[in-house]
């Protein structure tokens, strides 16, 4: 993996671990903000995303099960957008001005431009050199002949 990889990597998922701190620092105001949520169970979806926003940046970032973190930071990515920055259920979200469906419209679109940042990585996985799927005991070694067992005539006999 090249710097320059390794970097965009670490950019576009530098801030879920600073979001999951914010959440336990700030537990009672996330839990009500989770609470606002169509779905039930605010304190496990609180726990649930904690965990998602520290483990999965690690993985993407050193390329441990990179594509499932990816594809699962993907869906925490659209889940969050949905459920919480539901920008069209305020009344003129576009009119501009500092509106919370303003806030609300921008922080959806953010969301969805994170997935397609993750997506990526989901796209380009299969396009990393072979040695990185196969181990090295798996392909026979360029310089190692072949052993076969010698040809014998069956018509000359012994």
């Amino acid at each position: 993996m090249t710097a320059v990889a390794m970097v965009a990597r670490l950019c576009l998922v530098i801030l879920f671990p600073f979001s999951g701190l914010d959440k336990i620092v700030h537990w009672d105001q996330a839990i009500k903000q989770a609470e606002s949520s169509p779905l039930g169970g605010a304190r496990y979806m609180m726990i649930g995303g904690i965990i998602i926003e520290f483990a999965t940046p690690v993985c993407i970032v050193l390329l441990w099960h990179a594509v499932i973190a990816a594809l699962v930071l993907a869906v925490f990515c659209v889940a969050t957008a949905v459920l919480f920055h539901p920008f069209w259920k305020f009344p003129g979200f576009w009119s501009g001005g500092n509106t919370e469906g303003a806030a609300h419209f921008w922080d959806f679109l953010k969301n969805f431009g994170l997935v397609g940042g993750l997506l990526l990585i989901v796209v380009a996985a299969p396009v990393l050199p072979a040695s990185r799927h196969v181990t090295h005991h798996a392909v026979p070694a360029p310089h190692t002949p072949a052993r076969t067992a010698p040809k014998t005539d069956m018509r000359r006999g012994p």
